[in-house]
Order: C-alpha cells, then structure tokens, then sequence
C-alpha cells in the first residue's frame, strides 16, 4: 500500500494507493493541501478514483469537492451527508474496491449522523469517531453522545487490538494510535457505563471551533467559504501596486480612473485625489451612469484590499475589460503617510 498523512494544523488527511494498479485515494482533504495532494497524487504515479469525507466537518474546511472537479474523482460519503455534492454514498458495511485495495465502511454516528470509519487492511480511518486520547465531540448539529457510547463501544474497540488508527484529527503532532492503546489509556473510555460517557460528554464545556458557521455551510451545501470567493476573484484580475498609483496620481496621469469603493464616510474622511466613489453596494446598479466608458483602466481601491478585489472582478465581468485593483488598500496609503484628499467630490 501507498500511504501518505498530510497534516493541516491538526487537522489530518491521507493518501492511499495501490502499489499494484496506481489507484488511489483521498481520505478528510482539507483546502489548503490542494496543491499539494495533486503533487504527491502524481510523485506516486496514481490516479485518484475517490475522494472521501468520513463526515460533515465544522473546523475546516473540506478539499473534496475542489478536487472532485479537478480530479475527475468521485466524492463518496455516508449515505446520510446533508452534501449535495457527494457523487457516491456509501451504507455500513458496504466495501470500495481502489485497484487490489478494499476499503470498508463502518456507519459510526455520534459525532455527526453521517460519521463513518474506514477500514483498510490493518489500518482503520476513524474521523472524529475515536481520536488518539479523547472523541469526537458531540454537541455541534446532529451530534449524539448515545450514538456515540454505540459506535465506541459497540463497533470501533471491537475491531482487533493490534489495528492501527488514523484518527481525522489531532492537535499534540501524533500520527496514529492502536485500537489496544486507547482501550488501556484513552481517559475517555475508561467507563463504559453508557449514562456515565452519555453524562461526560453532555459537560464537556468545549469552545466553538474557529470558523463553525462558515464550515458547516460550505461543507453541508457545497457552497464557496470567503478565502475561495476572493481567490477566484483575484485570479481574473491584475493588482496594480500603491508606489505605481501614487506615482501616477502624483505625475497628472490621466490614462486610469480610481474608482474608490468604500462608504461614504470612509471616502470623505480621506481618499486618493481625484478618486470617484461608487460603494461596492450599489456598484452593479450605477455603473452604466458612473462609468460611461467600458475602456477606460480602472485601479479599484478599498480599505483593505479585499473588497476592491471582488469589485474589480466584478466590473471585468461587466466588460470593463481594463478594470485591476490597487495591491493593499487605503489602510496601508495612511500608515504609509501619503497624500489624501478630505470630503466629497467636488
């Protein structure tokens, strides 16, 4: 077997080939590793027949269907994934052949109701099912701390002692764990009363993970997180740098137009001379009127960089075929002492 972790802070995900056939798989990607699975994918000489998710995560946010695209890979799933986007759902107990590997699912609700693991000869991907030293938690949506205790007890530390875990988390830089290790150490499954562990983990107390709300969203409805909103953004789009700007506002350049999308306040309280204002709000709305000449070069700026990005993309969508954004924003024009204009536009 071909077999790679990737960590993500502590997030973990992992490659698995065929040595035999080159096909392989992709266990919990998340987005920032895209890249880089695609390079170690090719480094093996495999092809990618399944990307997987062993559930809905809510602390990062998941690769699969970004490469299901790029990949031309199937996303498989517990059949029970809100995910419109999951191509393949699988059922407890049904089996994925990957080349002479097999792959089989273990339906292991608690966490989340669409939890599974996955066992792959001596190894078994348990998500957030079982981790090294603790579990899944079970209090964000359809957690249930009885399925939990259920599929702990019942099905996970029931598999043979000596089977390797790869857990989809772990925050201390430990890879993997054994079924026998967690059964003696694990301080989370030393009482196997079920109202006990049902009890211990209603008052556990955890705080949110980082970025819940936006997590859950995009890997529930397959929708796009902000960072990927703004990359798309950025990648049909040239930045023009603020020494470049400043030069040509400083020289009477009269070849460009900035275009400055902050509200109304933030434009009169200090802006670039010469800027017209159009807030990002009602861009699409006053565009005909405001910029009358679809030619024209306009340097979009903001405050940060980030919204003037999406304006200018937005106004290349619109035919403004010459529309680039400034690289920074009207933060980094003030820290950097240069000349603003106050008040409106005369």
């Amino acid at each position: 077997m071909i077999f790679e972790q990737i960590a993500t802070g502590g997030c973990q995900s992992y490659l698995l080939g065929c040595s035999d056939t080159h096909s392989g798989v992709l266990i919990d990607p998340a987005m920032p590793q895209i890249d880089h699975y695609v390079g170690l994918a090719a480094r093996e000489g495999l092809r990618i027949r399944y990307v997987i998710d062993t559930h809905t995560h809510a602390d990062h946010f998941s690769a699969s269907r970004e490469l299901a695209k790029l990949l031309k890979a199937p996303v498989v799933m517990h059949r029970l994934s809100p995910a419109p986007y999951a191509d393949f759902r699988l059922a407890d107990g049904e089996i994925l052949r990957v080349g002479n590997m097999r792959l089989q699912a273990l339906h292991t609700p608690g966490h989340t109701r669409d939890s599974l693991c996955l066992i792959a000869e001596d190894r078994v991907f348990t998500g957030d099912t079982l981790l090294i030293g603790g579990t899944g938690r079970t209090d964000l949506p359809t957690g249930d701390p009885e399925a939990l205790y259920d599929s702990l007890f019942n099905i996970v530390l029931k598999l043979a002692p000596d089977t390797t875990v790869y857990p989809g988390h772990d925050y201390k830089g430990r890879s993997h764990t054994t079924i026998a290790a967690e059964i003696e150490t694990n301080p989370r499954l030393q009482n196997r009363d079920r109202g006990a562990f049902v009890a211990m983990m209603q008052h556990l107390d955890l705080a949110a993970p980082t970025h819940l709300t936006e997590a859950l969203r995009t890997n529930m409805s397959g929708g796009k997180t902000v960072a990927q909103l703004l990359s798309d953004a950025a990648s049909v789009i040239a930045f023009v740098s603020m020494q470049d700007l400043k030069a040509r506002v400083e020289n009477g350049d009269p070849g460009f137009v900035v275009l400055d999308v902050r509200e109304k306040d933030a434009y009169e309280a200090g802006h670039i001379a010469g800027a017209r204002h159009l807030p990002r709000g009602q861009l699409e709305l006053r565009v005909n009127h405001d910029l009358p000449d679809p030619t024209r070069r306009i340097i979009v700026v903001c405050e940060f960089g980030y919204i003037s990005t999406l304006a200018a993309a937005t106004l290349r969508e619109l035919g403004f075929a010459q529309a680039t954004a400034l690289d920074g924003g009207m933060k980094a024009w003030r820290d950097a002492s240069w000349p603003l204009t106050t008040g409106p536009l005369s």
